[in-house]
Parts: structure tokens; sequence; C-alpha cells
């Protein structure tokens, strides 16, 4: 699972173009949007679409747990792990 939330750090950082912020510096359970990375709704948009390139998971805009799914790197990893079938 370690290497799941790495690779979704790098993620966050190369397609949202974070220059300021290295994937190291992202805590697993700190907020990606609003207080904690300061992300906005488009870069969830921009998000979305890597995560679905890159591990073929799709997220559904009627989808209410969405903002669960996208609340940490933690929720990521959990979900993706989910719908892949991965174990930690």
């Amino acid at each position: 699972m370690d290497e799941l939330k790495q690779q979704i750090k790098e993620l966050i950082v190369s397609s949202l173009e974070l220059e300021d912020i290295q994937p190291e510096n992202i805590v697993d359970d700190e907020a990606i949007f609003g207080s904690g990375l300061g992300l906005d709704s488009i870069d969830a948009l921009e998000l979305g679409v890597a995560l679905k390139k890159k591990f073929g998971v799709k997220f559904n805009a009627e989808n209410a747990d969405n903002k669960k799914h996208f609340a940490s790197v933690n929720a990521l990893a959990a979900y993706i792990a989910k719908e892949k079938g991965i174990t930690a």
C-alpha cells in the first residue's frame, strides 16, 4: 500500500504541476483539497482524469462518495486498492 500511496503522491504533483510541493512532503492523511494542499474543483477534475489513466479507476460525477474518496492520499489509496483488488 505504501508504494500505491507514493504513486498517488507523485501523480498529484506531476499531473497538477505543483512545482512548490514534493511528493514526500504530502502527508498521507492530510486533506488534499481546501486547507490541506489547497487544491480546488478544477484540480479535482484533472486529478480524476490522471487517476483514471494511470490506475484505470473511474469516478462518477454523480457519486456522492467522491468527496470521501478524494479526502486524502489514504482515502484515494483505499479506493484504488478496493477497485483494483489490491491487498495490503
